[in-house]
């Protein structure tokens, strides 16, 4: 088995992430019972779990950055990739390689194979093996730390497999997914907060202020025994400094006043880096040794691209995922505040399940006088252009349909003055691949 056939393999199972349909399931007894096979690779190291609606694999990047800074050999799953699935299982920062993957991707199939039937006739997922993939690679690498990012929600999550764990991380809060979830920002707040677990610290990262999100977190903290840190409550952050390859910020805290660092941009970063401190903080309250320098070289240093990232400089192409309605009003906040941009070119292409007529209401101020380009990123799920099209044109903003990201990337380019601004989001899928054709315009040029 070559990584390849490994890939194909893994992708032979139902996929939500592919395929959009959510396979319904009481629990994860499945995956259990595949892990008790294998041992149990998930156990025998320090877990901190994030769950949340945005920002919580930004945290969880800033979180692993922090302990690899502190000198502790970490493991770091998060989900979707921008270009490989190798990204989705990351060992001390790097990449899980193409044959270590392939490799237990082998010892995974033989467990599966060699076990009984799954419980109650279910079956396992593409996302369960994904899951028990890292929790083998971080066993076999013998991780210090693990930082886990949910794929959905939380209380079924594949991730969601310890009875204790040291940390767990609710970032923000808001409506997606809600034929799974529910559809209030309270009742998702339920599903993602149940990853709490006796014994562990639960961190509320800052949340809309008129949602009753911060008391069902709470609540779910106090049922399952655990203390809980407001981040809002107990830290407080000001930005300093920016120009386009980040920002500087004072956070004060615990650990009192600390000048850091962030190559982000996004006051929504912030928030997220707040939250990765505070992550940190509980874990050197359990007794790891976590310095301040390891804060401040661990998030000077992280990175997590297509994230309100800079692709181009002249003209400015911005890669952002920014996918609902309110990722999309902080894409608009962000371009305007940090890159003081009044109009942009947006190439826009999006997932079919996300909420279209949401993101161009929000993003049809800073399109307006410019025209949007829809496309479709080549993913299973990609709504098609004429309709993402369609409603930026009943905001008002003038909209065509295209195909090809990178195509779509040539016409902008070729149509931009040195001091545009070429925005591309509405799916990780969309950042990436116009990502990875400005990669290959620069290797060819």
């Amino acid at each position: 088995m070559n990584y390849r056939q490994a890939l194909d393999y893994l992708l032979s199972f139902a996929d939500f992430e592919r395929s959009g349909r959510f396979q319904d399931r009481p629990d994860v007894r499945p995956l259990l019972s595949l892990l008790r096979r294998l041992g149990d690779p998930h156990l025998g190291r320090c877990t901190v779990h994030i769950a949340g609606s945005k920002g919580k694999g930004s945290v969880a990047a800033m979180v692993e950055s922090i302990l690899r800074a502190a000198k502790l050999r970490t493991g770091l799953f998060t989900s979707p990739h921008l270009h490989s699935y190798t990204e989705r299982i990351r060992i001390d920062g790097e990449p899980l390689v193409e044959d270590d993957w392939a490799r237990l991707t082998r010892v995974l199939r033989e467990a599966v194979e060699a076990g009984p039937p799954a419980p109650d006739g279910r079956s396992l997922v593409t996302f369960d093996l994904l899951t028990a993939l890292a929790f083998l690679a971080f066993q076999e690498r013998g991780v210090d730390c693990q930082v886990l990012e949910v794929g959905l929600g939380g209380r079924v999550d594949s991730t969601n497999v310890f009875e204790a764990k040291e940390v767990c991380a609710v970032t923000a809060i808001g409506l997606e997914h809600t034929e799974v979830l529910g559809d209030t920002v309270e009742a998702i707040a339920a599903e993602k907060a149940a990853i709490a677990r006796p014994g562990s610290t639960v961190v509320i990262g800052p949340q809309p202020a008129s949602s009753g999100v911060r008391e069902v977190i709470r609540q779910a903290a106090a049922d399952a025994g655990c203390p809980t840190v407001d981040v809002a409550g107990s830290y407080s952050w000001q930005r300093t400094a920016h120009d386009l390859d980040g920002q500087g910020f004072r956070l004060r805290g615990p650990r009192g006043v600390l000048q850091l660092w962030l190559p982000l941009l996004g006051e929504h970063q912030l928030e997220n880096a707040a939250t990765a401190v505070a992550c940190a903080d509980a874990l050197a309250g359990r007794g790891l040794s976590i310095p301040d320098e390891a804060i401040q070289q661990g998030l000077a240093q992280v990175r997590w691209p297509g994230r309100l990232e800079i692709l181009h400089r002249h003209p400015l192409v911005v890669a952002d995922g920014a996918h609902s309605r309110d990722s999309a009003r902080r894409l608009r906040e962000s371009l305007a505040d940090y890159l003081s941009c009044r109009n942009a070119f947006l190439i826009v292409g999006m997932s079919a399940d996300k909420d279209v007529t949401g993101l161009a209401q929000e993003l049809a101020p800073i399109a307006s006088g410019r025209r949007v380009i829809a496309v479709r990123a080549g993913h299973p799920r990609a709504m098609p252009p004429r309709l993402v099209a369609a409603a930026f044109v009943k905001t008002g903003v003038e909209a065509t349909a295209g195909e090809k990201v990178w195509e779509a990337l040539g016409e902008a380019l070729a149509a931009a003055r040195a001091k545009d601004v070429i925005c591309l989001t509405g799916s990780l899928f969309v950042a990436a691949e116009g990502r990875a054709h400005l990669q290959r315009i620069a290797i060819t040029t």
